[in-house]
């Protein structure tokens, strides 16, 4: 194998197509503690998002924060893809072998279905670590509204707005995992990530399972936080109120106004928009040209 040459296109495709079929079709257990584990690498990946941003509302600076933050959220893919964890976002491209009919629907659903339920798991037990751990704190407290203002942002979009945010997402996230699939060496597959997440972070669309772990810790946060937090609260964002993020962060408003939109967007924008898009121009379209020679 050529370490100093990228996949082409068509290869990359093939691969991926392969990794896809390999993922859909490995033991559910096995496929289980994948999703769990895939679910605290993302959630880890937005608590180093979190960090970047304290005290970055308002300031004059906040593209570059953006920018900063999304390299940071890079990380928690670099770790999924490079580490083989099964992250449902990139799981949408399942579509490929369910559409080459090498798997069968109900082991489709089922891997989808594993998949979402571990990354969900995974991202709970990790904000509920974090938040025990006081990390809400950092910073004066600052790491706790910048975790909550992220939180009461996302679910107050309109549905077409989540289900928008959630399609352009799952097209970056899908492509950095197809740029890393082209590369054959660790720096090649790390440099292929960092760009379309940055893009993706930065410019505000949205990630089911990284939702997953900020919503959920943005609320525990408003549950479990004492005096000493909510009295530095004030300084560092005076339009925030235990009351006002306790009404906005309610689990109707988790589920209904954001996890289900912008889930059904992940699912548009990663499986048919990058995933089947990706084989049908570089393997079906081919391999029928080569048939009609």
């Amino acid at each position: 194998m050529d370490l100093t040459r990228a996949r082409s296109p068509q290869e990359t495709a093939e691969y991926l197509a392969e990794q896809m079929l390999g993922k859909a079709t490995n033991r559910w257990g096995r496929m289980f503690v994948l999703a769990v584990a895939a679910g605290v690498m993302i959630g880890l990946g937005f608590a180093f998002y979190i960090t970047t941003q304290q005290g970055a509302a308002g300031a004059p600076w906040i593209g570059e924060a953006k920018f900063l933050g999304g390299v940071a959220f890079s990380v928690g893919l670099i770790l999924v893809v490079l580490t083989g964890m099964d992250l449902f976002t990139s799981t949408t491209m399942t579509l490929v072998p369910l559409t080459r009919k090498q798997i069968s629907p109900g082991r489709f659903a089922g891997h989808w279905a594993v998949v979402y339920g571990g990354n969900f798991l995974g991202g709970l037990a990790l904000a509920a670590c974090l938040v025990g751990a006081g990390t809400y704190m950092q910073g004066g407290g600052a790491w706790g509204v910048a975790a909550i203002q992220t939180a009461m942002a996302k679910v107050s979009h309109t549905w077409p707005q989540a289900f928008l945010l959630g399609m352009f997402c799952n097209v970056m996230v899908c492509l950095a995992v197809v740029l890393a699939y082209a590369g054959r060496t660790v720096t090649d597959k790390i440099l292929g990530i960092v760009g379309p997440i940055a893009l993706f972070v930065a410019t505000g669309f949205e990630h089911s399972v990284a939702n997953m772990f900020l919503i959920p810790a943005a609320r525990l946060i408003t549950e479990v936080a004492g005096p000493q937090f909510w009295e530095s609260v004030p300084a560092l964002a005076a339009d925030l109120t235990k009351a006002d993020a306790q009404s906005t962060l309610t689990a109707p408003a988790f589920f209904f106004d954001n996890l289900l939109p912008v889930t059904l967007g992940n699912i548009v924008g990663g499986g048919i928009f990058v995933g089947l898009f990706m084989w049908f121009v570089h393997v079906k379209m081919a391999d029928d040209a080569v048939a009609r020679q």
